[in-house]
């Protein structure tokens, strides 16, 4: 997820700012994803009213919140193994 300058104007705002607020002065603003973008008022309605108390809450959320066009390639790992019960990756074979 990249901020597109949006890091700039959530740094820029006075806090406590409530969901309202933030939505009101940056809700429009849109984040590039791996595959699109969504906007920020997107992003926070899925977390429902909140009172944001510094810049970094409001980052905290919107990388928790976004969709999962932000992920890229679900399932996909070059480091880590299939979790056990994960529906990707391999079947587990006993020889």
């Amino acid at each position: 997820m990249r901020l597109n300058g949006t890091g700039d104007a959530i740094a820029n705002q006075t806090y406590p700012l409530t969901t309202d607020d933030l939505t009101d002065a940056i809700g429009d603003d849109e984040l590039d994803l791996a595959e699109g973008t969504e906007t920020i008022a997107d992003i926070l309605q899925r977390f429902g009213d909140q009172t944001f108390h510094t810049p970094e809450e409001v980052e905290h959320t919107l990388q928790a919140g976004v969709c999962e066009r932000a992920i890229g390639r679900k399932g996909y790992s070059d480091r880590d193994p299939t979790t056990p019960g994960s529906v990707y990756g391999h079947e587990c074979v006993s020889f």
